[in-house]
Parts: C-alpha cells; structure tokens; sequence
C-alpha cells in the first residue's frame, strides 16, 4: 500500500476514531434516552484513550496520537451526559448501575494494566496491553447491547464509524508490523460488528 493511502486512511481512522463519540454524545442529549449504552465502555475509553495517547508519543506513532486526544474530551463529554440521565442511573442487565460508579469502574480496570506493563516491560508491554485492551474495549458496550431489551438510546452511526476506524487501524498496524494495532483492530472491528447486527436486527424486527 502506497504512503499516500495510507495517510489517506490515516485522516479517515482520526475522523472516526474522534468523531465516533459525537453521534452517541447527541442521541443521548436529544432523547435523553440511554438505553442500552454502557457506563462501563465509557470509562473504558476514557481510561484507554489516556494510554494510547502517552504510547504514541514514547513510540512515535504521530498519526495514532490526535484521535487518542479528541477521543479522550469526547468520552468525557458522554460520561458527564451519563451521569445527568435519570439522576445518574442506567438501566441495565444487571438491574441498575450509577453512571458514575460504572464509568469509574471502566477507567480503574484499563489503566491499572497498562501502568504494571510499563513497569514489567517498559513500552513494548504497554502496546501489547493496549492492543489486547482496545480489542475487547468495545465488549461492556456489546455486552449492554445484547442484554438489554431496549437499546432504543444506542447511536448505530456511531458504530459504524467504530467499525471503519477498528479496519484502518488493523491495517495502519499491519504496515508497520505493530502488533499492539493489528490486535487491537482487529478485536475492534468484530465487536463493533456484532454490535450493528443486534441494532439492524432489533430495528428491523421493530419496522415489521
């Protein structure tokens, strides 16, 4: 693949990775409706975004750093949605969960990791970690998803663009032999799969 693709792709990845949270942060804000969006996924982002952002500058990986950035503000800016939703509660699969109490426990659960593999392994460890933890990243939001019953308040676009930059980063990560990106995109890119399914399936079972 050229250099000029892939930078091309590189612009289209950064646009979505960033721009991914926007639809959701707006759904959420228009309807006031969260069902079946997870807390959890969010303070996962907020906690894997921090990491990601700190990997590409010890590893130079320019073109992976503006999305970790935005994407950071952006899943912050949904967990403040979260929280003033029905008073700071989510209806969810396990029967009820603060906003604010999920959230803390996805940022807890995905920096703890990172910060032992920076000690174990230096960076090296911290991308291997990244990579497996971006690959299940989308897993308490696909987990919402496919235990709720409604999941009226889920943005499908958001997912899409979920799935277009998982692809990019899969290849991104492929070209330049990183195995913390080819992981990542790839577990990515199949939860964010699976996720539209059960949204085209729900919806379309809704419009019969």
């Amino acid at each position: 693949m050229s250099v000029s693709v892939m930078w091309l792709l590189l612009v289209v990845a950064n646009i979505c990775g960033a721009g991914m949270i926007v639809p959701q942060v707006v759904r959420l804000r228009r309807t006031g409706d969260a069902a079946g969006v997870s807390a959890a996924w969010t303070g996962v982002g907020l906690g894997l975004n921090l990491w990601w952002a700190a990997y590409a500058v010890a590893e130079q990986l320019w073109g992976l750093l503006p999305v970790s950035v935005v994407a950071l503000f952006l899943y912050a800016a949904m967990a403040w949605e979260l929280r003033l939703l029905e008073g700071g509660r989510l209806l969810t699969p396990s029967g009820g969960a603060t906003a604010i109490g999920g959230t803390g426990l996805g940022v807890l659960s995905t920096t703890v990791p990172p910060a032992l593999a920076l000690l174990i392994g230096g960076w090296t460890g911290v991308g291997l970690t990244l990579g497996v933890a971006y690959a299940v990243q989308f897993l308490p939001a696909l987990a919402s998803v496919v235990g709720s019953v409604v999941r009226t308040g889920v943005s499908s676009l958001t997912w899409i663009m979920a799935l277009t930059e998982a692809s990019i980063w899969m290849l991104y990560g492929w070209s330049l032999a990183d195995p913390a990106l080819v992981i990542g995109g790839m577990g990515g890119g199949l939860a964010a799969g699976a996720i539209l399914m059960v949204l085209a399936r729900t919806r379309l079972v809704l419009s019969t």
